[in-house]
């Protein structure tokens, strides 16, 4: 496929226009920083703490409906129906609602600088440093998966190759993401969300007229999946269908349980509640943005509808289409945009992609760097370290880590498995920890670290094919009836309850601490002058 430089030539603007608007709010948070309104460690970690409730509703909405949600939920409408489809739609939408409802004024309240933090005060820190290892590897794995995702529709639609695409879309969120902080991140989010509505709404109409109509969209809701893709695909009926087993709906809700409150311990979403003016405003923000990706969950099924309904043949290009997507699912966004629609409509679709890569990856970086920096670094080893060369180190640990997650992308190449292995990571290994260390007074350090022991060897004992582990636990065998065993959320339940009963079997021993921060951010961001002591 040769290069379409037209397209390519938009692409560089887009990236242009982006990278203006984060130096721009890196210059607004450098100035607060000069005016005393906040240290520069805060900005650059938790801008100041001084986010609106509109910016800080739409950099929250904007890191959830990243690439690997817009692709994804097309690929799964597209291969299983949108039962499938809109599953992770509807599951993250309401872990931002719980979030909202129940963790986020808490943690605002305390104000605490990272997911960490709580686990911390609770835990200890070297507990606290030992549940950051899988929030942090959680972080790396989605901007993975998106990276995935980019580079994936850059290269159908622009004739770009995978390594490029991802490696020049990689630089360009790094490079803003180190010159402002969580203030550059979130006002590109803005931008870079409105760009996704923009550039999906006008590929919409283009798609639905080459797919038939309106009509035939309602005709394949009744059809069965283009071909077998996998499991699920497998087991589908039609678009609309119910599920043909019991097993195979407990199947599914084992998923859409772990999306749903596995969608909570992000330290990238907790840095957005705990960037706000207030928890007035913490709180509201994320329920706000609950129903907003509810909503733009919505272009993706259609498109993915679309693709079900397309007769490839028929397209010019479109039996290499066809045959592509034979082998690939995940390809069906960028082939709609490639052969579906008109260039221009196209090129603006790739920036509405583009777009919402970004609003995740950068989010996902500085999240990552910020846990290494607070909660390992200085907390483990340097406590006494100051805020310039915090702030330093932090925007050092982005362009690392950032790195780490373009190697981990171009290395797996699968928008799918990374998408619901680092939804794994953080609902078997986190959420327990953090629901009892911030509501259960007696949780203590020998009842997290046997919850965590019991939930993470339960949950390897199921296997995992991204990770190439054979199951090696006697789950009961579902498969050829429509379902697997649901031993994700069996290994949460079990490392909950675990943690529960040995935290009061041993409060003697280990009497529980309270909940309060160890180390205000913001004060060590007031008081912080040019030179500062390092360790």
């Amino acid at each position: 496929m040769t290069i379409f430089w037209p397209g390519l030539i938009s692409m560089a603007v887009l990236y242009a226009a982006i990278f203006a608007v984060g130096v721009f709010a890196s210059r607004r948070g450098t100035k607060a920083t000069d005016e005393g309104k906040s240290g520069q460690l805060a900005e650059v970690m938790l801008a100041g703490r001084s986010l609106p409730l509109w910016i800080a509703f739409l950099t929250m909405t904007a890191t959830w409906v990243g690439g690997g949600y817009i692709n994804g939920t097309a690929e799964y409408t597209y291969s299983s129906g949108i039962l499938w489809g809109a599953q992770a739609g509807l599951g993250y939408a309401l872990s931002l609602i719980l979030g909202g409802l129940f963790f986020a004024r808490t943690m605002r309240r305390h104000g605490f600088a990272t997911l960490v933090d709580p686990l911390e005060a609770r835990y200890g820190r070297v507990t606290g440093a030992i549940l950051m290892v899988p929030a942090v590897l959680a972080e790396l794995l989605w901007s993975a998966a998106i990276l995935v995702a980019l580079g994936t529709t850059v290269g159908t639609v622009l004739g770009l190759d995978l390594t490029t695409s991802i490696v020049v879309s990689s630089a360009v969120a790094i490079g803003y993401t180190v010159s402002g902080g969580m203030r550059s991140v979130a006002y590109t989010d803005v931008l870079q969300l409105g760009l996704i509505a923009l550039g999906l709404g006008i590929a919409i109409p283009f798609a639905i007229s080459t797919a038939g109509g309106l009509e035939a969209l309602g005709g394949v809701m009744s059809t069965p999946p283009p071909a077998e893709s996998g499991e699920v695909a497998a087991r589908g009926a039609g678009a609309l269908a119910w599920f043909g087993s019991a097993k195979e709906g407990i199947y599914w809700t084992d998923f859409f349980i772990l999306l749903a409150l596995g969608g909570i311990p992000w330290n990238v979403y907790f840095q957005r509640v705990l960037s706000s003016r207030d928890e007035g405003v913490a709180a509201k923000q994320s329920i706000a943005a609950g129903f907003m990706c509810m909503a733009m969950a919505a272009p993706a099924v259609v498109l993915g509808l679309c693709g079900r309904a397309i007769d490839w043949p028929s397209l010019e290009g479109g039996v290499e289409a066809a045959t592509a997507l034979d082998a690939n699912k995940a390809l069906v966004l960028p082939m709609i945009l490639r052969y579906a629609v008109p260039m221009w409509v196209a090129i603006i679709g790739l920036g509405a992609i583009s777009a919402a890569v970004m609003s995740s990856v950068d989010s996902s970086i500085l999240s990552a760097a910020s846990l290494v920096s607070w909660n390992g670094y200085r907390r483990l080893f340097a406590p006494e370290t100051g805020a310039r060369a915090m702030a330093r180190l932090v925007r050092a640990l982005v362009v690392v880590l950032g790195s780490v997650a373009t190697v981990i992308a171009l290395t797996v190449g699968s928008i799918k498995e990374l998408w619901y292995l680092c939804g794994d990571v953080v609902y078997v290994a986190l959420f327990p920890h953090l629901a009892l260390a911030l509501f259960d007074q007696k949780a203590n350090r020998i009842g997290a670290l046997s919850g965590l022991g019991v939930a993470v060897f339960l949950r390897l004992g199921g296997g995992d094919e991204t990770l190439g582990l054979p199951a090696f636990l006697p789950y009961p065998d579902w498969s050829d009836a429509g379902g697997v065993f649901p031993f994700r959320t069996t290994s949460m339940l079990a490392g909950l309850l675990v943690a529960i009963v040995v935290s009061r079997l041993t409060a003697r021993l280990d009497p529980p601490r309270p909940l309060q921060a160890a180390a205000s951010i913001d004060a060590i961001g007031d008081a912080v002058g040019e030179e500062e002591p390092t360790g």
